[in-house]
């Protein structure tokens, strides 16, 4: 059951970032909010050289590293396509301003990472983070005012990507209220962004 749970995590968070790849040069734009993206590629870069450099391989570790390969490419969209998004007055502090927001993220992540211990601080940060991007997608849609970059594949495989290290970081290793009440955070603001995605879908915007 772990290893199925670890490996569904995967597939889903794998066809997240496909499709947001897929749709983010269909549509021309980003489609994974600014912060959300720098503390997911950082994170996963982190835990990759985590898993596979400085201790035994790992699952998790080959995981990480698609993961980050993926982010890599939707971190490319963000600077092709980013700027229509950046405030006209400002567009040319758009680049430095995306760079100094990726660094951000690297720093924050690394304060888990060395603060803790290598285990705890990937849990910590990820469903922390986890939380926080399920509120940053159903906002930057409410802010876009359109569906460019999403899909409704991708908004359930993201749903069930974080609700699967849920159970078992939550229920199965060990009962962890900390997951528990942020991966709960996540599923309600994944449910609401599916719901208001699909009627969208279904209205043309």
């Amino acid at each position: 059951m772990n290893l199925f749970l670890v490996l569904l995590s995967g597939v889903c968070w794998s066809i997240v970032y496909i499709e947001l790849i897929r749709n983010g040069f269909k549509d021309k734009t980003y489609a994974m909010p600014l912060f959300a993206l720098g503390l997911n590629f950082a994170w996963e870069v982190i835990y990759s050289v985590d898993s596979l450099v400085l201790n035994a391989a790992s699952v998790q570790g080959f995981v990480n590293l698609v993961w980050a390969i993926l982010d890599a490419v939707i971190v490319y969209t963000f600077f092709k396509y980013g700027c229509e998004y950046f405030p006209k007055k400002a567009e040319k502090y758009f680049i430095p301003f995306g760079i100094l927001a990726f660094i951000t993220c690297f720093i924050l992540q690394l304060a888990f990472y060395l603060h803790f211990e290598s285990v705890p601080a990937s849990k910590y940060s990820a469903f922390a983070q986890n939380a926080a991007m399920s509120i940053m997608f159903l906002t930057m849609l409410f802010q876009r005012g359109n569906t460019r970059g999403q899909t409704t594949l991708m908004a359930v495989a993201k749903c069930i990507g974080t609700l699967a290290p849920t159970i078992l970081g939550g229920f199965i290793e060990e009962f962890n209220i900390y997951i528990v009440l942020t991966g709960t955070v996540s599923f309600v603001f994944d449910v609401i962004y599916i719901v208001t995605l699909y009627r969208w879908k279904k209205e043309g915007l």
